[in-house]
Parts: C-alpha cells; structure tokens; sequence
C-alpha cells in the first residue's frame, strides 16, 4: 500500500490527532521532494526514533531568490512516494502554495545572527523564507522530532536558533551529510548538472576535505583556504561564492582552529549552485 497522503492542514491536524490520542511519538522530515538517499536516510532515522514519520514535500517559493530557479526546482511527487512506500513513512504531506501561504498571509520569521555571512549574504531574504516555512512547518504537523542534513548547515543552525528562540517543543536532529561514492554531496540540485558538470563537481567535497585535513595537520588557515579555492576554480567551476572556516555553533570565521569549527563553501557550475561543508577536528596545534 502507498504512502496515505495529506494535502491540507485540517487533513494533517486530523491524521496527527488520531495518533497523539494513543499516545504515539511523531517525527517530520521536511522536504522540497526530488528525494535521494541523503532525504531517505534521514526518513529512516526518524522512524528509528518515533512512532510516526511524517515527510513533507513542499518547493518553498518563499526561500528561493530566483524565478527561474523556483520553475527549474525538480517535482516528482510519484516517484517520491514510491521512494517512501517500502520505508514504511506513515504519511506525505503535500500542501500548495495557497494552502500554505493563504490569503491574506503576512507574517515572516526572521533570524539573525547565524543567518548573516555565507549564503545568507548572497540570497537575501533566503533564510526568512525557511524560518517562515520551518515554523510552520513544525506547528502543524506537532512534531515530536524533526530530522535534518547536515549539508545544509547554516539552515540547520538557523532551525536549531529558531526553535529555541520561539520555544517551539521540538528536538532537531542534525544527520551527516550522505556522499555519493566519489564524494559529492547528496542534492536535488545534482539532477540539473550534465555529464561534464558531473564528472567535476566531486572536486568540491574533495578540496575541502584537504583543507580541512593541511588545516588540522598545522598549516596556516588562509593558506589552506586559498588554495582550495584556486584549485577549485581551476578545475571548471565558474565561481566560488564563499569557503570559509566558521565556528561549528555561531558560523563566525575563523582565523585559529581551537575550536569546533567547519569549512563551509558555495560554488557555482553550468549555472547550478553547489553548497557543501566538512568537519575540521579541534587540533592545539592549527594556526
């Protein structure tokens, strides 16, 4: 049998009634669809937590600060919910833009702090929308749990601010990013780049797990960092948005790596943006 499907919010609120009536845990994965075994894992992690897994689809017009990127965005509803059958997610929620933003809609969240610097500074507004839908997001399906990607971690730290801002009773779980087997991060955005675009976007994952490892074996950081940026441009991308070493929490740049920290970078090839970041271990001896 398919995954049940719900389209409104009174359909949802009635589904997650039924549930919290016998007292069942639930955990929402939330989604833009086009899924791919980063999004299912994250399904599977959260049906290792709780009692019911909802999975929400919804392209977010609101977080996309192109036209044309919005229309290009993958919609694969069908394949989705076939993808979430064997699973055993408990439900798909698949609202429209009017039944998320009514008429008449006029509010938006906004976070400051960890959305200012690195994608924030490129798509304005970007983060507004995510917050906004996020929030939504979490208060109707009255989750329990909520599973996200670590490769999108500056929207993960956004989430985890809001949340405990707004004392939405929630817990964000942050999974690691899912690799294909050359390195390259799991994305939707991955179906848009062709044969050639593909056989050089690993580049990216494999420049900042260098960094990361000339980073923790001492060498100083701007020199790491150059370098990955150089060689990533030398190898066909068009532009290197930014690649910096943040502090894991704030997402503040780094000049020493003495604390938990990350490189994060955002990348453009044949016209399609790649975002990608790696851990780098706390080392006494990184300058």
């Amino acid at each position: 049998m398919s995954v049940p499907i719900a389209r409104t919010v009174d359909e949802l609120k009635r589904t997650v009634a039924e549930w919290r009536s016998k007292g069942e845990s639930i955990a929402v994965v939330p989604t833009m669809g086009a899924l791919h075994a980063g999004h299912l894992s994250l399904v599977q992690a959260a049906l290792d937590t709780a009692d019911r897994v909802i999975v929400t689809l919804f392209v977010n017009p609101k977080q996309f600060n192109s036209a044309a990127d919005l229309a290009a965005y993958p919609r694969t509803e069908k394949e989705d919910a076939a993808k979430l059958t064997p699973l055993g997610a408990h439900l798909l929620y698949c609202p429209d833009g009017e039944e998320m933003y009514p008429a008449g809609f006029a509010t938006t969240v906004s976070v400051s702090g960890v959305s200012e610097g690195l994608c924030g500074a490129y798509r304005p507004g970007h983060f507004d929308g995510v917050a906004t839908v996020v929030a939504k997001l979490l208060m109707q399906t009255d989750a329990d749990f909520a599973f996200f990607g670590e490769k999108d971690f500056q929207q993960l730290q956004v989430v985890r601010r809001l949340v405990a801002d707004l004392d939405i009773p929630v817990a964000i779980i942050g999974c690691p990013t899912v690799r294909e087997e050359d390195g390259l991060a799991m994305s939707s955005r991955n179906l848009r780049l062709s044969a050639s675009e593909r056989a050089i976007a690993p580049i990216l994952a494999r420049q900042l797990f260098q960094a990361a490892d000339r980073i923790v074996a001492g060498e100083p950081i701007a020199q790491c960092l150059n370098r990955a940026r150089s060689c990533i441009l030398e190898q066909g991308f068009q532009s290197v948005e930014y690649l910096e070493l943040c502090d894991e929490y704030k997402l503040i740049p780094l000049v020493k790596a003495d604390q938990p920290a990350r490189i994060l970078s955002a990348v453009w090839l044949g016209g399609i943006r790649l975002i990608d970041n790696v851990i780098v271990t706390k080392t006494e001896t990184s300058k």
